[in-house]
């Protein structure tokens, strides 16, 4: 008997040091994946033909007058068309630390083609890592252009989200953040222009930007307050449309370029007021007005970049079931430095053969109805473009001519 006893006492005790020495719970997981995006519908009517993109979801400005042989203009026409290829899904990811940074990633996309050609097919939007050291944070990947500001972009409802008067596409980049103080913080960012692209001089997509060893080149420094958003820039880029001219001569003639912006957002529980102005050189890329001029000398030509300034503001109630607002953009094409050729060719948006447009505005005004993830906004906007005959800086100099179009849709927004 007493041998069984000190068996069981023996059975008793590795047990006790056995729960000592097992391993603790399993710690809270490392990673988390988190989907998100919305259906969305435009129902889209224009009194006028635009140029446009993706039949007719995004317009930019209004085509120039098109006399047929019975003196009426062609582009005097209206249209409609009903739309869902904006709608968006994300995936966002977090995982373990590396070298002491938080890890994150986010993969985002929507239908919205890459080409007209490509419509409903799936379209890369965001694709980037980020690493946070608290003070310091690096984001690699593809991501907004480092124009574009997340915090402060128009709040309308169509599709354009103010384009030709604010930046807008993504880029494959490397940008570096770093905290000065809790409020004021300076962003680097070198990138290569991906959508939309860079402009060239043979149409083949970015090869202005590849053929260009130095990236494009960006520094910012933001301010944020209780109430504000503030921030300016400038950028710096280098395209290099040839490596080869015409006449089968290699050339290392490049499109120099510069640009300074500034915006800023005020926002309490009441009402949101957005502004952002930027003027510079082949801005091309950012779907605003802008390009360059191509003088041909000995065989190759040489470039000048025309120059385009642009203002908007966008204010808007903060309530929660029913949000009026109200945008208004203008921008302007400044020409190039000097003076072109008489043969000398003009690369860029807004040219229609001798006829190039010399400003665009535009006011529209919506109304959001909200209620949980559901957002119907009806809106109308009007916008006016001037054209005219194009002069030796690329500008619109005589036999100027306005157009206008008023664009009416209703948005329908179902967000998960």
């Amino acid at each position: 008997m007493k041998k069984y006893c000190l068996i069981l006492l023996i059975g008793i005790s590795s047990l006790k040091g056995y729960s000592q020495t097992a391993p603790a719970a399993p710690a809270e997981k490392d990673w988390s994946i988190n989907l998100y995006g919305f259906v969305k519908t435009d129902y889209i009517f224009d009194s006028r033909k635009s140029a446009t993109v993706r039949e007719d979801n995004l317009n930019l400005y209004p085509l120039d007058v098109a006399l047929d042989v019975n003196g009426k203009d062609a582009n005097a026409v209206s249209q409609s068309n009903f739309l869902s290829i904006t709608s968006r899904f994300g995936i966002k990811v977090k995982g373990p630390d590396v070298w002491g940074a938080k890890m994150s990633g986010n993969i985002e996309g929507d239908f919205f083609g890459n080409t007209d050609g490509t419509i409903g097919t799936l379209r890369l939007r965001h694709a980037y890592v980020n690493m946070d050291w608290s003070k310091t944070s690096l984001t690699m990947g593809q991501t907004w252009y480092p124009t574009f500001i997340p915090e402060v972009f128009p709040g309308v409802a169509n599709f354009n989200t103010g384009i030709m008067f604010n930046p807008f596409g993504w880029a494959t980049q490397v940008k570096l953040k770093q905290a000065l103080t809790k409020k004021v913080t300076v962003i680097a960012t070198a990138y290569k222009e991906r959508e939309f692209f860079a402009l060239g001089t043979t149409g083949t997509q970015n090869s202005a930007s590849i053929n260009s060893a130095l990236p494009s080149l960006n520094g910012q420094i933001q301010y944020k307050g209780k109430n504000w958003f503030l921030g300016a820039g400038m950028e710096y880029k280098s395209m290099q449309p040839l490596t080869v001219s015409a006449t089968n001569i290699v050339t290392t003639e490049k499109v120099n370029s510069s640009s300074v912006f500034g915006y800023a957002k005020y926002s309490n529980d009441k009402i949101i007021i957005k502004a952002y102005g930027i003027s510079g050189g082949n801005l091309n890329n950012l779907v605003m007005l802008g390009g360059f001029t191509g003088s041909t000398t000995s065989g190759i030509q040489s470039y000048d970049p025309t120059k385009t300034t642009s203002f908007w503001i966008d204010i808007a109630s903060n309530a929660k079931a029913i949000a009026p607002g109200f945008f208004f953009g203008t921008t302007k094409n400044n020409g190039a430095n000097t003076a072109a050729g008489s043969t000398a060719q003009v690369y860029g948006r807004a040219i229609t053969g001798p006829r190039i447009v010399d400003n665009v505005w535009r006011a529209s005004g919506r109304i959001d109805f909200k209620s949980n993830k559901f957002r119907v906004t009806p809106e109308l906007e009007y916008t006016t473009a001037t054209w005219g005959d194009t002069d030796l800086y690329a500008k619109a100099s005589t036999n100027k001519k306005d157009v206008a179009n008023l664009r009416a849709m209703v948005s329908c927004v179902y967000v998960f």
